[in-house]
């Protein structure tokens, strides 16, 4: 979901110092686990991917924490994508005119949509007595349009972040170092030797992408959701929290880290009523998929798709409501004037697919499943 610490924050997207000193952290200690292997072995092998030159000092560590870049355009970045910012050899070489204008194009309608969506649905209607004299269908439709908003709020909010690393030149890197968000490069490529070589280069801002709009609104499951929502973010979750999460299944090491993740975002109770229902939607599709998909005919496999992104969307509209209204009492007002239905149909598909004999998340091939309905995925860059 969305990131900030509270409503007063809800549109400032950037992470706060201790994420990245967390990240810092771990960097250090693969620096001294590389030094001492180095020590062991008795020789060096080269510069490793992604690792340090040397120990930050404490200045060095205050200015990453509070660099401009960070503060005040915010996808989370590692320190070794400030220190190669920083260390750049041609930075004049780097485009950031074009990637910024086609990564700022689609803010303008986003924001539009937002204001429109807002004005017609506001959020405010849900804590009034009134909206519950509706009738079923309008209070289940209700969540629709609010998420909606929420989604065109935060698209623009993180276009504008990117948009201000790109025009720092920030988190740029060769196309060929295949960058992926939060993380940085996955593959060795040396720094160009001269002006022109870098000018030949193809670059690209992956390592400071902070949502796929395309990718949000039309994966099929509720898992790669997950994925192109705060992605830089979603990388740190994933690295430092998933990983060394007290459990093996992909189900609790998910809970585990949508815990902590309620935790950093605040204390509002909505927080966690909608972030700990993710770990029951997770199990139910990977069961009930695990179970059933297979068995379809490549046409009903397609149907399938169609009906599991559409649920998938109406999980993430009802979630939505707990993390909007934050307070216990007006997320469990509204989830019971829809009769809890999201948790009801999680438990039902995840009763059916343990019936049916699906097996786990974590043993599923993630190939059975397109993470796209379309059969190509467009991108603004």
């Amino acid at each position: 979901m969305g990131v900030g610490k509270g409503p007063e924050s809800d549109l400032v997207p950037c992470p706060p110092p201790p994420t990245q000193l967390v990240s810092l952290a771990s960097e250090v200690q693969d620096l001294h686990l590389a030094q001492r292997k180095e020590m062991a072995t008795g020789f060096s092998k080269g510069p490793t991917l992604g690792l340090l030159p040397d120990v930050p000092s404490l200045m060095e560590t205050l200015s990453y924490s509070y660099c401009y870049v960070g503060i005040m355009t915010g996808p989370f970045f590692r320190y070794r994508t400030y220190l190669d910012w920083l260390e750049q050899p041609f930075p004049g070489a780097v485009p950031s005119l074009r990637p910024l204008l086609r990564r700022a194009w689609p803010a303008p309608l986003f924001g539009l949509l937002f204001l429109l969506s807002s004005h017609l649905f506001p959020l405010e209607a849900v804590r009034e007595d009134a909206f519950y004299a509706r009738p079923l269908p309008a209070r289940l439709f209700y969540m629709i349009p609010v998420f909606f908003a929420f989604r065109m709020r935060f698209y623009v909010a993180w276009i504008a972040a990117e948009c201000g690393c790109i025009a720092a030149g920030f988190g740029a890197y060769p196309v060929a170092a295949k960058a992926r968000a939060g993380g940085g490069p996955t593959l060795q490529c040396p720094p160009p030797s001269s002006p022109e070589k870098a000018a030949s280069l193809e670059y690209d801002y992956e390592t400071i992408r902070n949502i796929d709009c395309y990718g949000t609104d039309f994966c099929v499951r509720v898992r790669d959701g997950m994925r192109y929502w705060n992605m830089t973010v979603q990388w740190w979750l994933a690295q430092y929290i998933y990983k060394s999460a007290p459990a093996r299944s992909y189900v609790l090491r998910s809970a585990w880290t949508m815990l902590l993740s309620a935790y950093w975002h605040g204390l509002h109770p909505g927080y966690y009523l909608s972030f700990l229902t993710i770990p029951l939607c997770l199990a139910a599709e990977g069961r009930l998929e695990s179970a059933l998909r297979g068995r379809l005919s490549p046409g009903g496999q397609k149907a399938w798709d169609w009906v599991h992104w559409f649920l998938k969307m109406r999980a993430y509209d009802y979630m939505c409501m707990g993390f909007v209204l934050l307070s216990m009492a007006d997320t469990l007002r509204y989830w019971a004037s829809v009769y809890f239905c999201i948790h009801f149909l999680a438990l039902a598909a995840l009763g059916l697919g343990l019936a049916l004999g699906g097996g786990s998340l974590g043993r599923r091939k993630a190939a059975s499943q397109p993470t796209s309905l379309a059969p190509e995925k467009l991108r603004e860059e």
